[in-house]
């Protein structure tokens, strides 16, 4: 087979690459190589039962590296903890986003309808390509996705909470690595590569703009005092993370219940009520403490609240519900050419009235929020959209797949965009005259 001698590093590569896993920092000729051949097994951080990794010296002439039974290797891994890197982080800069709330909050729900609006909304209204940086692992969420709103039983009524099952704090979503006498569970991300598409208003600087979004999930247990440590640094990329999204879950707030209508609860009456303030103190110490914060200072960083099923208690909000935040407007180059434009004044107003109500509700979280944060911003969402009954044999909240129709679960998310990567996706910002 033909080979070459240690190649030089190619052009396109970022200087330094940030492990998706363990958060370690190193230049990309330190990745490790996954070996190919089924009888290299036995890794030295992953076990027995897993590829080995290596540091190479041979190379096919596509500058795949050999491993020692001469098999060309694909997969490549960090040089710390050995877990296996995406390609598009070795040339587009990472987005590191967390999500985090209290258990039952809806977040897994929110997730499934976010990462599923985002494959049609970025490509077809903002011409901005949006897809799986690593399918393995993203299959969790991919799953979840088709069990919400793509599943074999779309058309009969099913139980909500038979959809998706609750986010565990060991299992699937975390791996284990081991360092000597020490081992370590990190959470596994999801990746998705976003970038410009040609006729993007910005395809020009898409070298700049495209990124490699780390997205985290964890379970609500995981805030629990003492649960991050250094064998389970669960939490610890709200430190790295550029935005942050809170999933508040108003339904489950006593406040909340006497609020509104118990008719409307849908079935939800039996829920027990929970705090969730504790949940977000907690966030906000770790991250304080991981980024090296003083308690005087304010996080510089967007801090989103997400305010799950909006559907049951939309009129609290004393507003109709927006349409899609987003306009045509025209190219500044080309007067003839319209694009669309995410409209960052429609979410700054829906965010003034979602305060409004949380100050009502639970003015702790934005006490809580806005002493942490110098940007915060409220946006109601519900994942599976209006047609919610309640399933005669079980008493629960149910729907059916096919009927799913998310409200502004995007929103989120295209807003920390707008925040943290400006020019990534066009926006209108500017404000009307008189307004």
């Amino acid at each position: 087979m033909p080979t070459t001698a240690l190649p030089s590093r190619p052009p396109g590569l970022l200087p330094r690459i940030t492990c998706p896993h363990c958060w370690e920092h190193f230049a990309p000729e330190k990745l490790l190589w996954v070996a190919e051949h089924s009888d290299l097994l036995g890794d030295m951080r992953l076990g027995p039962e897993q590829s080995q990794r290596f540091l190479p010296t041979r190379f096919t002439v596509n500058g795949e590296a050999i491993d020692a039974k001469g098999f060309p290797c694909h997969q490549l891994a960090c040089p710390n903890c050995h877990l296996t890197i995406p390609r598009s982080l070795l040339e587009l800069e990472p987005l590191f986003l967390s999500i985090f709330g209290a258990p039952a909050s809806g977040k897994s729900y929110f997730l499934a309808a976010m990462t599923w609006e985002l494959r049609k909304t970025l490509p077809l209204t903002f011409r901005t390509s949006f897809a799986d940086a690593d399918p393995v692992l993203n299959q969790q969420l991919n799953e979840y996705e088709e069990s919400v709103f793509s599943g074999a039983s779309s058309d009969k009524l099913v139980p909500l909470a038979t959809l998706i099952r609750k986010t565990e704090e060991q299992g699937d979503l975390y791996d284990t690595v081991s360092y000597g006498n020490q081992t370590v569970s990190y959470p596994r991300p999801f990746l998705f590569s976003i970038q410009p598409q040609p006729r993007h208003p910005n395809s020009h600087k898409a070298a700049k703009l495209s990124r490699t979004v780390c997205l985290y999930d964890n379970a609500g247990e995981s805030f629990q005092p003492g649960k991050d440590t250094a064998a389970t640094p669960v939490t610890r990329h709200m430190a790295q993370s550029r935005v942050l999204f809170f999933v508040f879950d108003p339904t489950q707030d006593a406040r909340f219940q006497r609020l509104i209508n118990q008719q409307a609860l849908r079935g939800t009456t039996a829920m027990k009520t929970m705090r969730q303030e504790p949940i977000l103190q907690e966030a906000i110490a770790r991250i304080r403490r991981f980024a090296g914060l003083k308690q005087s200072d304010r996080h510089k960083r967007p801090l989103v609240v997400i305010l799950t099923k909006f559907d049951m208690w939309w009129q609290l909000l004393e507003s109709d519900p927006l349409p899609e935040p987003w306009l045509t407007a025209r190219s500044p180059a080309n007067a003839n050419e319209q694009f669309e434009a995410f409209d960052s004044r429609a979410v700054e107003r829906q965010s003034s009235l979602a305060r409004n109500f949380m100050l009502k509700c639970a003015p702790e979280i934005v006490t809580a929020a806005e002493n942490f944060a110098d940007d915060v911003t409220y946006v109601p969402v519900t994942a599976v959209g209006w047609q919610v009954s309640i399933d005669t044999s079980s008493g629960l909240p149910a729907i059916k797949p096919s009927e799913a129709s998310p409200y502004w679960a995007t929103v989120p998310f295209l807003y920390g965009l707008h925040r943290s990567v400006p020019g990534l996706i066009p926006v209108i910002t500017k404000r009307k005259t008189g307004s």
